[in-house]
């Protein structure tokens, strides 16, 4: 399976999604992290890596 840029969200959003139904304490720094990680894709800074 090849993961391309456009993926990135969606693994990053289900990845998330599962840290918090296990550890709910976690939330704000999940969706921080999310945020984060979008917003860079956003940009475009995850371009370079070729995925």
């Amino acid at each position: 399976m090849t993961i391309t840029a456009v993926q990135i969200p969606a693994i990053v959003a289900l990845f998330a999604g599962v840290l918090i139904l296990i550890m709910p304490r976690f939330l704000s720094f999940i969706v921080a992290i999310y945020l984060i990680l979008v917003g860079l894709h956003g940009l475009g800074l995850f371009r370079s890596l070729h995925m």
